[in-house]
């Protein structure tokens, strides 16, 4: 049975619906899930997870949370070569460019993608739900 992390962070609660759904889709692929907020986890705890999945917002002009998920994440790059991960997140305006420099940042750093990122126009709907729990039936 693979360890999964789920790991996040959300201003609104979209964020976290779309983690929740995340957690649900491993936890249903057989996997041990660990549901996580970004000052709940560090670059320590990426040895003990076989697959994560990391979710954050767009911020400000299309970047990653800057006080608590992008130091957390920053931290944990070192570790992700060779990792299993999978992205998602939500937007309220552009056009996810967000996403993408991250997708970019993590292949960069040697991450193994586990599947393409989901992201949700601000709350996810039962589609963008369903589009999380595939990923993390992926990671499981």
């Amino acid at each position: 049975m693979n360890k999964v992390a789920v790991v996040y962070w959300s201003m609104t609660g979209n964020t976290e619906a779309m983690a929740k759904a995340v957690a649900e889709g491993a936890i249903s692929a057989g996997a041990e899930v660990d549901l996580l907020t970004a000052a709940d986890f560090g670059s320590d705890s990426m040895s003990g997870y076989d697959a994560v999945g990391f979710g954050c917002p767009a911020m400000g002009d299309e970047i990653l949370e800057e006080d608590e998920f992008d130091p957390m994440f920053t931290a944990c790059e070192a570790s992700l070569s060779g990792k299993k991960i999978a992205l998602f997140g939500s937007y309220d305006w552009g056009d996810g460019e967000w996403m993408r420099n991250w997708e970019a940042r993590c292949k960069s750093a040697g991450a193994n993608l586990a599947c393409d990122f989901v992201i949700c126009h601000l709350e996810p709907d039962e589609e963008g739900k369903e589009a999380c729990r595939k990923l993390g039936a992926a990671l499981a």
